[in-house]
């Protein structure tokens, strides 16, 4: 089971704005907090996802086919989840919409792309039956 998800950054300041907002909308808020390091869930929820500046010192940077999915309730929330993080520094990769057809029971995978203020890949997704 993953406890939570570390992402670098370079401005801790700056992704704190942007994952504030994220955290908000999925109903969580900042559950551990240090100079270098934020991270956002509930103790006793499912995974969270945190900011950091690098251990090493050294500059952080992208892992190239790296992603953190974050589970939505609906479409609407794909939806405000996308537009949150553009309004706060992040960058599109995909707007809100159907990915694939739909599975052998009617599921389709919805999902929006986009990346924090770092370049950090990030999506919002459901499985959603066919509307």
């Amino acid at each position: 089971m993953i406890g939570y998800v570390t992402l670098g950054t370079n401005d801790l300041t700056r992704a704190a704005k942007f994952y504030d907002a994220i955290a908000a909308e999925m109903g969580v808020g900042r559950m551990m907090e240090f100079e270098t390091f934020i991270a956002w869930g509930k103790w006793d929820g499912g995974a969270g996802i945190a900011a950091t500046m690098p251990f090493d010192g050294e500059k952080a940077t992208v892992g190239n086919g790296t992603m953190v999915a974050l589970e939505a309730k609906d479409r609407d929330q794909v939806k405000r989840l996308y537009d949150i993080a553009l309004a706060n520094g992040g960058s599109d990769e995909g707007e809100p919409g159907p990915r694939g057809e739909p599975d052998e029971n009617g599921m389709l995978f919805y999902a929006a792309y986009f990346r924090d203020p770092d370049g950090n890949k990030l999506n919002a997704y459901l499985m959603d039956k066919v509307e």
